[in-house]
């Protein structure tokens, strides 16, 4: 009657709703969605003129039980798949060892979406990285009002209509020379070369939340010190300046150790690089109002201003970032299972020990930190040379200047975001492995920016096309976002930070030889002094790019196991 009752009276039963009724064929399987206990399985009507009344009893419990075991072998089939599948991507066997945990990921819940918790730190940290480097390229822009024009070997004297530039009167201005500019502006990279490796030490140690928002809470606090230092001194100023390059340090590392516990595999260069497009926004903006406040306020307002706002910013820091999905109070219980469980393989972050020796011997390693070295070669070269090559060769003026030198932040910041969402683009659909997505984006970022440079002395006069190379140079090597720039959380996801420092100090050492390079070839001739550093550069990056393809990777080293860390 039970079963009359459930499947309704459209002739489902046959017979009547007598005990030795048979259903028919197309309902044989039906009693496996309900509860066994309650709905036995119901024997074959093909079988039953051969069945004993023993066998057809309601009560028999042996056919439910050999549908039971038979659908428990079948998933311990199919877990034990999935687990040799896991057990071989880890192990690096096999010709499909290149080949990250794509395929087991993209079958879990992905919990995609701009409200997600790992978006929102994203944003989070896509707004600290602007403000960080606000309070960095402030004080380039500032130093044109600060400093006295009428200085003879001030570099604000060189300036169209320099006697009166049009900043705020009231603010004291200081009798600097270039070279004293030049040193106050370079001293912040003293420390902050220093505080690299230290930086994602810590973090991986004591956590990456604490260590960035202590390090940005300091760097805008010395910011706001810098119109007092400026009084007191230029030695107090370039002290205050390598003091603010050492807290500054330590903010690029801990977002490694940070998206070590937050991204997912196939979310990583996405979520990585629009946190790092923060950066190219923060010095376009910083460029664009910095001298606005200098005119209507007075230089001082620049740091204050800044200064403030980062201090501000850092008490939303520490309220709405947590270090893990496990600790996160508003974490849907569904993103935090899919972040953990996509993670698990990882390992927990390291501890009090490194694996120096072996770091030392990884070739995958070597293969990011030459490649660093060689873009930051590149892009330092690029950066702090393409005014002085305006000026120079193409005859630009001041304001020409620095509208076009301000150009590729935007293509930058834009280019980050878009290669991050291509990157994950064809990992989800398993288009490429991870080193292939990898290795792709940095021929990208690499080889297109070294053949546009080789290009340039060969334009001619044609100031539009060489404006055009330049900036697309420029904008094309936010490519590398999505390649060498975050494969140290593929190759070793519990050493991101410390990683990342390491390379990061190789990148400022090419930035510091760079510019002085350059300067030593255009210092006999012009024109050929910049064709050969537009080839030298090319052909570094060039180099960095073979030695890349060569020996990079994107699976787990086994030094970076946790199984195998403190051996």
């Amino acid at each position: 009657m039970v079963a009359g009752g459930v499947w309704g009276g459209g002739g489902a039963w046959r017979g009547g709703a007598g005990p030795r009724a048979f259903p028919c064929r197309t309902l044989v399987r039906a009693p496996a969605l309900f509860h066994p206990t309650r709905f036995p399985e119901i024997p074959n009507p093909a079988k039953a003129s051969r069945s004993t009344p023993r066998d057809t009893e309601p009560g028999d419990p042996r056919p439910r039980l050999e549908i039971i075991s038979r659908r428990s072998r079948q998933q311990r089939c199919r877990q034990g798949r999935m687990q040799r599948h896991v057990d071989d991507t880890q192990a690096g066997a096999g010709p499909e060892a290149e080949q990250d945990e794509a395929p087991l990921l993209a079958q879990q819940p992905s919990c995609t979406g701009l409200c997600s918790t790992r978006c929102g730190l994203a944003v989070v940290l896509h707004i600290s990285f602007f403000l960080a480097y606000t309070l960095r390229v402030s004080l380039s822009i500032a130093i044109i009002a600060m400093s006295n024009s009428s200085h003879p070997h001030s570099w604000s004297s060189s300036a169209p209509h320099s006697s009166d530039p049009g900043f705020a009167q009231d603010a004291p201005t200081y009798n600097w020379s270039a070279e004293t500019q030049g040193i106050i502006l370079s001293s912040f990279f003293y420390g902050y070369s220093l505080t690299q490796a230290l930086g994602g030490y810590c973090s991986g140690l004591f956590g990456g939340k604490p260590v960035l928002g202590s390090g940005l809470l300091l760097s805008s606090v010395l910011t706001l010190l810098v119109p007092r230092s400026a009084e007191l001194g230029v030695s107090c100023l370039i002290g205050l300046q390598v003091l603010l390059g050492l807290a500054e340090g330590v903010i690029f590392p801990a977002q490694y150790t940070l998206w070590a516990k937050w991204a997912p595999p196939l979310e990583r260069s996405r979520l990585m690089n629009i946190a790092d497009a923060g950066c190219t926004f923060g010095t376009f903006f910083a460029l664009l109002v910095a001298g606005i406040i200098c005119q209507s306020l007075g230089w001082p307002f620049v740091f204050y201003i800044f200064g403030g706002v980062g201090c501000a910013w850092c008490l939303c820091w520490f309220f709405l970032v947590h270090e893990d999905p496990a600790h996160h109070p508003w974490i849907s219980a569904r993103e935090q299972e899919y972040i953990v469980s996509s993670l698990a393989h990882q390992g927990s972050s390291h501890g009090r020990s490194l694996p120096l020796v072996a770091m030392a011997k990884s070739l995958p390693l070597w293969a990011i930190t030459i490649a660093c070295f060689c873009t930051d070669w590149l892009f330092y070269m690029l950066l702090t040379s393409m005014p002085m090559f305006m000026n120079n060769v193409l005859h630009f003026d001041l304001r020409e200047n620095g509208f076009l030198s301000s150009l590729p932040y935007i293509g930058n910041g834009l280019g980050h975001i878009l290669a991050g969402l291509l990157a994950d683009f064809l990992l989800a659909r398993r288009v490429l492995g991870t080193a292939a997505v990898r290795k792709f984006f940095s021929a990208l970022g690499m080889l297109l920016p070294a053949t546009f440079l080789v290009a340039v002395p060969y334009i001619g006069c044609s100031s539009t096309v060489v404006v055009v190379l330049l900036t697309l140079a420029l904008t094309i090597m936010s490519m590398t976002g999505a390649g060498i720039n975050i494969n140290h959380i593929d190759i070793a996801p519990r050493y991101a930070g410390f990683l990342l420092g390491i390379t990061n100090t190789f990148g400022i050492v090419a930035g510091i030889i760079a510019p002085t390079t350059v300067g030593l070839l255009i210092s006999q001739d012009l024109q050929t002094g910049w064709r050969n550093a537009f080839f030298l550069s090319a052909a570094l990056n060039l180099f960095g790019l073979i030695f890349y393809i060569a020996f990079g990777s994107g699976t787990i080293q086994d030094w970076a196991r946790e199984d195998t860390a403190g051996q």
